[in-house]
């Protein structure tokens, strides 16, 4: 693998520089930005950036000390050796217990082929959804922002890693409007993704459109005391991000999870998993930021805990080898149906204006934005109020949806059903 001479100036100044230890991850980005008015092209730019990420260890008879900072790509020599120096001494400050980086695999066979990223396919296929997206006459489109990059990564250790992740990596803002007597709201979306699946993004794009309609015809949330609390979109992601963070080295070594392999930790019908490589994920690689292989691995079957995942420090400190920082999940297992999800009474969020799952107490919190209240037969918009709960109850009698959903690198039931929130009003 050639090496620029940036690179290989800054890999010689690190063996040179007395670091016990060293990090160095070469990010390449390009990719096009495009700016849209309405349907119209505003304006368009191609970028191409790189940048250097370092991190030194320092050793202290049984400690390892540690610093990182990025470093431009566009730097001369004289200043890489000012940070590389100024790192080994920020290092010096810093106690871990030791532990030793990832080395590469004694078999791991061929790098896996990286398959190529068509910049100019995928920017189409983001025009052309943005330009055929349905709307109304009181429903459409303000501004979109589209960015379809191909991101690069290289990353080396001290130890001999020398391996790259290449993958595509898309994002889209845009802003929906809607109106009725007089009255207009605006909401904001952002995507991200790999690749432009366009039924998704117009079905996401067609839903947002359909929220704003509904905002401006919401009630006040009443004041619901306990209730069942449905999720359906990307604040879900935050539900199951708890279970899988709670089966992080770091979180169980620092003593904030006491989950271990064999405990029972979600409902009988679960299972999470990691993923290598998730259809259209913009986080799709081989090989995790630290240099280590990822694979799919199952972290919770049948509700039960299956193993830990996380960084190598972490996980020397827990006594694994083999572990990884995952990029993607998938959460599966429900048996119920939407409708069946549906019955009885509910009330239905889709929009909060902060939804926050807290990885130390597992406390929910959230603010009504809009979401759909369902008792007596009837469906009506509100607004106002906020949900509360603590996952450590509320997963016990948790229910999700057989049919799933995709959010960027999370896979997850396209429902969830939470039993007992609390529900505060809006007065």
């Amino acid at each position: 693998m050639a090496e620029k001479q940036t690179l290989h100036q800054l890999l010689n100044i690190l063996k040179a520089s007395g670091a016990d230890a060293w990090e160095v991850t070469d990010t390449q980005e390009k990719g096009w930005e495009f700016y849209l008015i309405r349907h119209e092209l505003d304006q368009n730019r191609f970028k191409e950036l790189e940048s250097y990420q370092v991190k030194v260890y320092i050793k202290f008879d049984d400690f390892l000390g540690s610093a990182a900072a990025p470093v431009p790509a566009d730097v001369d020599e004289a200043e890489m050796k000012r940070i590389v120096a100024g790192l080994c001494q920020d290092a010096t400050y810093v106690r871990n217990p030791f532990y030793t980086l990832n080395q590469p695999e004694a078999e791991s066979g061929a790098e896996p082929a990286a398959t190529p990223v068509d910049l100019k396919a995928i920017s189409g296929d983001f025009l052309r959804t943005v330009s055929a997206l349905p709307e109304t006459e009181t429903e459409d489109l303000n501004s979109c922002e589209i960015f379809v990059s191909e991101i690069r990564k290289r990353i080396l250790n001290s130890e001999g890693i020398d391996v790259t992740v290449t993958c595509p990596s898309s994002m889209v803002e845009a802003v929906v409007n809607a109106r009725k007597d007089g009255h207009e709201i605006e909401l904001y979306r952002m995507y991200t993704c790999g690749t432009c699946d366009s039924g998704q993004l117009t079905r996401d794009l067609a839903e947002t459109m359909r929220f704003g309609r509904d905002r401006l015809v919401t009630e006040p949330t009443p004041a619901l005391g306990k209730a069942d609390l449905i999720l359906s979109t990307d604040a879900a992601c935050s539900v199951y991000e708890y279970f899988a963070d709670h089966l992080a080295a770091g979180m169980v070594y620092r003593g904030i999870s006491d989950w271990k392999p064999g405990d029972t930790v979600a409902p009988a019908e679960m299972t999470v998993k990691t993923a290598a490589f998730l259809p259209n994920s913009s986080q799709n690689g081989a090989y995790d930021s630290e240099g280590a292989r990822i694979r799919d691995v199952t972290l919770i079957d049948a509700g039960k805990a299956v193993r830990y995942w996380g960084s190598r420090q972490f996980s020397r400190y827990l006594g694994l080898e083999d572990s990884f920082l995952a990029n993607n999940f998938i959460v599966s297992g429900g048996t119920a149906s939407a409708e069946e999800l549906r019955e009885g009474s509910w009330l239905e969020v889709v929009e909060f204006s902060d939804f926050e799952v807290d990885d130390v107490t597992g406390d929910i919190a959230g603010e009504i934005r809009l979401g759909y209240l369902h008792r007596d037969g009837k469906t009506v918009p509100v607004s106002g109020g906020s949900v509360s709960g603590s996952m450590d109850e509320l997963a016990k009698n948790m229910r999700f949806s057989a049919e799933q959903r995709q959010y960027d690198t999370f896979l997850i039931p396209a429902l969830t059903r939470l039993n007992g929130v609390t529900v505060t009003g809006a007065v």
